[in-house]
C-alpha cells in the first residue's frame, strides 16, 4: 500500500505509536481564508474541509474563544468528532490556449469514496505527544514564493508526488523518498499527489502568533528545540488532484501546464492552514488510546459514513466564476514563475466583498459577549471608469470595470469574454 510508503518517508522519528488516517470530503472551494485575512475575501482561491462552522468564520473573526464544535453541525470528517477546518490552495491546469480550468481532487486510497477533500493524517511519533488546544491555528508554506531553500525544515516538508494508475507510483517524482519539490514536469497517468507536513513542536504558551507560524516549529536533529518543548502530532495532509483528464492536453512544448490559485505554477509555494476543533478531548483520548501504526479505525472515535460527509457542504459565496473553463485565475493572480518572490497584485476588478447568502444563526461564543449575526455584504456593482491595473481585466462580455489600462498599458483583446492590460 502506498500509503504507508508515504508514511515510512514522512517521518522524522524512528517509532510510530499512533497513526490516525482518516478521509474529509470538500466542504467548499472559495475565496476566503479566514486565518490570513480574517473578514475579508482572500487574494486567491481555496478549498477548505472540516466542520462547517466556517461558514461563520469571515464574520466572527477567529477569536480564540470561538468553539468550532459548538458552532458547527456537520463535518466533512470520517471521525465525527473532528470540526476542524484545514484548507489549501486549488490548482488549475492551463490549457496552451491560455484558459484555465480547476484540477478536481480523488478520494485517498482504501477510505471510500469521499467528495473531493483530502486525507488527513495524526501521527504520533517517538513517544507520548499533547493534542492541540482549543483555539489552536497555525499555517505552513509561504503562497508567494517561487523558489525552493533547501536548508529550509518547511521547504523540505513541501512535496509532491507523481502517481500512475491505482495510486501506484512512478518516475523520478515517484519512488518514496525522492519526492519533487516542484510540481512534476512530466505527465503522472494516476494524479499528483500533494504532500504537505506541518510543524510538531508548540512553544506552550500561544495558540497563535501574528505569522501564524512563530508558536511552532519542527523538529531538530529529532528533537523538539528548548523554545518549543511540546511535542504535538505530526499533522499530515494528502491531497490528490486529478489530473489525469487533463493529460491529453499537454503542451506539445513540455511545458509544465499546472498552476497553483495563487498564480504559482513552480510548486513551491503551496501551503496549508489548520484551525483546531475536535470535540473536547477527543483528539487526546485518540492519541492516548489508539495506537495501530497502520492507521486502522480508531474505537474511541464516532465513524462517520462516506454519505454522511459528503453531504455536508456549503454553497461558495464568491461571485465569480471557478469552474469550467476560465480566462483568468480567480482573484488577480496572473501567473508569476519565479526565481523571485511573486508579488501580490490588485486592481484587476475582481471581486472584493462576500455574495449575499443565508446561514443558520449563530450562537454568541460566552455569555454576554456580541451575537454574531449572520448578514453579508451584498455584492457590489463595479461602475464604469476608473483605470486597470497591469495583468487587469479591461473588457470583455458582461463586464462593468475600468476599461482603461493604467499607463503604459494597453487593452488587448484574449476572447470575447475577457480582454487584459498588457
Amino acid at each position: 500500500m502506498q500509503w504507508k510508503y508515504l508514511i515510512s518517508c514522512a517521518l522524522a522519528t524512528s517509532q510510530v505509536n499512533a497513526l490516525l488516517r482518516f478521509a474529509f470530503s470538500q466542504l467548499v472551494v472559495e475565496r476566503f481564508d479566514p486565518l490570513v485575512s480574517p473578514g475579508q475575501v482572500s487574494s486567491h482561491l481555496h478549498q477548505v474541509v472540516g466542520g462547517n462552522a466556517y461558514v461563520f468564520l469571515f464574520n466572527i473573526t477567529m477569536d480564540p474563544a470561538n468553539d468550532l464544535p459548538s458552532l458547527s453541525t456537520c463535518t466533512t470528517c470520517t471521525y465525527k468528532e473532528d470540526l476542524s477546518n484545514y484548507w489549501t490552495a486549488v490548482l488549475y491546469f492551463q490549457h496552451p490556449n491560455g484558459a484555465f480550468k480547476r484540477v478536481p481532487q480523488l478520494p485517498g486510497q482504501y477510505l471510500g469514496n469521499a467528495n473531493g477533500g483530502m486525507i488527513v493524517y495524526y501521527i504520533q511519533t517517538g513517544g507520548a505527544v499533547t493534542a492541540f488546544k482549543k483555539g489552536f491555528r497555525m499555517l505552513v508554506g509561504n503562497p508567494w514564493l517561487r523558489t525552493f531553500n533547501s536548508s529550509s525544515a518547511e521547504a523540505n516538508s513541501l512535496n509532491f508526488r507523481c502517481l500512475t494508475a491505482n495510486y501506484g507510483n512512478s518516475g523520478v517524482t515517484g519512488a518514496p523518498g525522492t519526492d519533487s519539490h516542484e510540481l512534476p514536469n512530466q505527465i503522472c497517468t494516476g494524479g499528483i499527489r500533494s504532500q504537505i507536513i506541518f510543524p510538531t513542536c508548540w512553544d506552550g504558551v500561544n495558540l497563535d502568533t501574528a505569522d501564524h507560524k512563530s508558536h511552532v516549529s519542527y523538529t531538530i536533529n529529532g528533537a523538539c528545540p528548548s523554545t518549543h518543548p511540546v511535542s504535538f502530532p505530526e499533522l499530515f495532509i494528502e491531497t490528490i488532484w486529478d489530473t489525469t483528464s487533463f493529460n491529453s492536453m499537454w503542451p506539445s512544448g513540455g511545458k509544465q501546464p499546472f498552476v497553483f490559485s495563487m498564480g504559482d505554477s513552480v510548486g513551491v509555494g503551496q501551503h496549508a492552514d489548520y484551525v483546531f476543533g475536535w470535540k473536547g478531548n477527543s483528539l487526546q483520548q485518540a492519541m492516548n488510546s489508539c495506537t495501530d501504526a497502520g492507521g486502522g479505525n480508531c474505537n474511541v472515535l464516532t465513524t462517520q459514513s462516506i454519505d454522511t460527509i459528503n453531504s455536508c457542504t456549503q454553497a461558495s459565496r464568491g461571485a465569480e466564476q471557478t469552474e469550467g473553463w476560465i480566462p483568468t485565475l480567480p482573484g488577480c493572480n496572473p501567473i508569476q514563475a519565479g526565481p523571485a518572490t511573486a508579488t501580490p497584485v490588485s486592481g484587476c476588478g475582481a471581486v472584493t466583498t462576500a455574495a449575499p447568502g443565508t446561514y443558520p444563526p449563530v450562537t454568541p461564543v460566552q455569555p454576554g459577549s456580541t451575537v454574531i449575526t449572520s448578514t453579508e455584504t451584498a455584492i457590489p456593482t463595479q461602475a464604469p471608469g476608473g483605470t486597470a491595473a497591469h495583468w487587469g481585466q479591461c473588457g470583455g462580455q458582461g463586464w462593468f470595470g475600468p476599461t482603461v489600462c493604467a499607463s503604459p498599458y494597453t487593452c488587448k483583446v484574449s476572447n470575447a469574454y475577457y480582454s487584459q492590460c498588457l
